[in-house]
């Protein structure tokens, strides 16, 4: 089993408590000559009682794998790195950033989509155990990436997985549609109508 052919889609999601919004257009383009899945979002929202709006890009490979990322917060703060798609990152000028190697999938804090990117990627079924992962994290408050150990196990595909933080007691089951993206994030986001 798969998931289906991504085509061009909009989604979004709002936090279960407080104000924000996640509006996300995500499609297959080509890229010179390159098939890749193009995801452009902007999150609104809070952390600590500190607001923040972010816009983001995200070109996946066509399994699923981030090739690069660009963030950049409403008061002018930016982070942009690029990968192989094997878990090796770079600073825009080149600049190899080792302590991320291994870490192919990336989490932007109060994003419910980036936990679609390691579901699609996988393919699991609930035969392939666990996944532990360590994830190219960003929070919003920092904007400093961090590694992250994150666990994904299938419980019915295409339809539920499991979340879990390596670090915290933190589980939580997320429900996906027929493209693999995360429907609701229980007890912080919900899909909304767009």
């Amino acid at each position: 089993m798969a998931f289906r052919p991504l085509l061009p889609t909009t989604v979004r999601w709002r936090p279960m408590e407080g104000d924000g919004l996640e509006h996300l257009t995500i499609a297959p383009i080509d890229n010179a000559g390159a098939a890749v899945i193009r995801a452009a979002g902007i999150v609104i929202g809070g952390r600590g009682g500190t607001p923040y709006g972010v816009s983001y890009r995200i070109d996946c490979a066509a399994d699923w794998a981030v090739l690069s990322f660009s963030v950049e917060t409403t008061d002018g703060r930016r982070l942009a790195l690029i990968s192989d798609g094997k878990g090796h990152w770079r600073t825009e000028d080149g600049t190899a950033l080792t302590q991320f190697d291994g870490c192919v999938d990336i989490d932007l804090y109060g994003s419910p989509f980036t936990n679609s990117l390691p579901i699609r990627r996988l393919d699991m079924t609930p035969e392939s155990g666990t996944a532990r992962l360590s994830m190219l994290y960003i929070p919003f408050d920092t904007f400093e990436p961090m590694r992250d150990g994150q666990h994904y196990t299938c419980i019915v595909p295409e339809k539920l997985y499991r979340y879990a933080a390596e670090d915290r007691n933190f589980t939580v089951d997320l429900p996906v549609d027929e493209d693999g993206l995360v429907i609701d994030y229980p007890i912080y986001f919900r899909r909304t109508a767009v």
